[in-house]
């Protein structure tokens, strides 16, 4: 694992040696070696409002609306229904969903069409508790991961690693604001 930028963005120690379930989407050994980012924030609010935050992203990528969302803004109300996440959903527009961990986290690959710049891309965003109820606050993690055996791979990987933190760390930072609004609430 890397860390330091643009590898790693708002990570503990705890957060970097955490397994999680995109590990096993692109392994990071062999033929197709993967690289990982992994962006992380607190949040000072319960996990549940989190994971409910968390899923909107079914509905919107919560970034800079102007590039990613064609200049609409991402709604700033929970949208009624989006906390029920499928396999095979599509999330933020370009990942379909491999895997969904009620109320803990949902991992993605890249669709086909969002593969070809890039190769394939794997993604697990995670609500983690900081207490076992889950009561208190909580943190907001991702990792992506990205081929990364060859020369060309890395490089790829790289670029989208400081395109990618610049646009995640957007995100989660309005995902966490958001939770902690409506947990003061």
């Amino acid at each position: 694992m890397r860390s330091g930028l643009p590898w790693a963005w708002g990570t503990t120690p705890a957060d970097l040696a955490r397994s999680l379930p995109v590990d096993a989407v692109l392994p990071e050994r062999g033929e197709g070696a993967a690289v990982a980012m992994d962006r992380a924030v607190p949040v000072a609010a319960p996990a549940a409002l989190t994971w409910r935050w968390l899923c909107q992203t079914a509905v919107a990528p919560y970034s800079y609306d102007l590039v990613d969302n064609l200049g609409r803004r991402s709604p700033r109300e929970l949208t009624p229904g989006a906390e029920r996440l499928e396999v095979g959903q599509r999330m933020l527009g370009v990942y379909e969903l491999l895997a969904v961990d009620e109320g803990r986290s949902w991992t993605g690959v890249t669709t086909a069409s969002a593969s070809r710049p890039l190769g394939p891309i794997g993604v697990t965003y995670a609500v983690v508790p900081d207490d076992d109820a889950g009561a208190g606050p909580c943190r907001l993690v991702c990792r992506m991961t990205a081929r990364g055996a060859t020369s060309p791979q890395r490089l790829r990987a790289a670029a989208l690693a400081w395109g990618d933190l610049v646009m995640m760390r957007k995100q989660l930072l309005t995902l966490a604001a958001l939770a902690e609004r409506d947990a003061r609430r």
